[in-house]
């Protein structure tokens, strides 16, 4: 459904985006995952038309969206960067304007308007002037406005960035039952746990370079180290405490208070198990055992660790 091919992007002597090659399934949920500045609103307003590329291409369909922009985005919906409205308009007033500019009849439009609001849970909120909206309102309104053609490629950038709790998980919600409609969808974000918690698939870049790009599943499964939180019943000595920096496969190991720790392992889950009695043998009235942090953290960073 999407496809991009040796994408770069320069500004003066930086590289934005960075000969970045990659494909989106169709019905698939993919991850753009980056820090701040990697390179994925770039990569996102190059796809939506908004910038130009400075080399590669960007099809959608099997269309190039550098050659012929208003047919391979005709059956993309798109919402790029913070969302705004007029705000004396209502949604339904927007949602017409909108319709109307995409060439959309009118009847059409009337249809659609009822089912997108209803999607993105707005419908009680259909006349309400948008100028008294929370910002996780406007970013569900411009959801709608990007489903309301009927497309079949949603391209989302950081759909949750400045949402309060509640608004973010509003809006993962949406995009979780829009994934279960079999959306295309490409979404761009830097919080590690939203893309795991939607997403299919992932692509993670950094300095506009492509770093790794595979399932949620599969990735999990690269992970090099991971961080367990060990209490015990009673405070533990350094003698004990020696004796676990010493087993196999612990990397380091770091007291938080008289009865607990937490280390870095290199294992997978017999190994932990493996560690798990070793500990209490080493004399320590286990309490607790597991592991902190995401999975898809502790492996991004360590690519972004390897990547500079």
């Amino acid at each position: 459904m999407i496809e991009i091919q040796n994408l770069t992007k320069t500004f003066g002597p930086i590289k934005a985006v960075d000969n970045l090659t990659l494909q989106v399934p169709e019905g698939s949920t993919v991850g753009f995952l980056g820090p701040n500045g990697a390179g994925k609103t770039t990569t996102i307003k190059i796809l939506t038309n908004l910038i130009s590329a400075t080399s590669g291409r960007a099809y959608m369909h099997g269309v190039d969206v550098l050659t012929h922009p208003k047919l391979a985005l005709a059956s993309v919906g798109a919402v790029v960067e913070t969302p705004e409205f007029y705000p004396y308009l209502t949604p339904v007033e927007t949602l017409s304007y909108l319709g109307s500019i995409r060439g959309m009849h009118t009847r059409e439009i009337k249809t659609r308007t009822e089912d997108v609001l209803h999607q993105v849970k707005l419908n009680e909120w259909r006349t309400t002037r948008i100028g008294k909206f929370s910002k996780g309102m406007k970013q569900r309104l411009a959801i709608a406005q990007a489903l309301l053609h009927e497309p079949d490629i949603l391209i989302l950038d950081e759909p949750t960035s400045g949402l309060d709790p509640r608004g973010m998980v509003e809006v993962r919600e949406i995009i979780r039952e829009l994934k279960k409609q079999k959306y295309t969808i490409f979404m761009s974000s830097h919080l590690l746990m939203e893309v795991q918690e939607t997403c299919d698939r992932a692509a993670l870049i950094d300095r506009g370079k492509l770093l790794v790009y595979d399932s949620i599943v599969k990735l999990k499964g690269l992970i090099k180290s991971v961080k367990i939180e060990v209490t015990s019943s009673k405070p533990m000595d350094d003698l004990s405490l020696e004796k676990v920096r010493h087993l196999k496969d612990v990397k380091s190991i770091e007291r938080v208070n008289d009865d607990t720790f937490v280390l870095t392992f290199e294992g997978n889950g017999d190994e932990r198990a493996k560690l798990l009695q070793a500990i209490q043998a080493s004399g320590i009235d286990v309490t607790g055992f597991s592991p902190i942090g995401l999975p898809l953290e502790m492996m991004y960073m360590d690519l972004i660790k390897e990547s500079r």
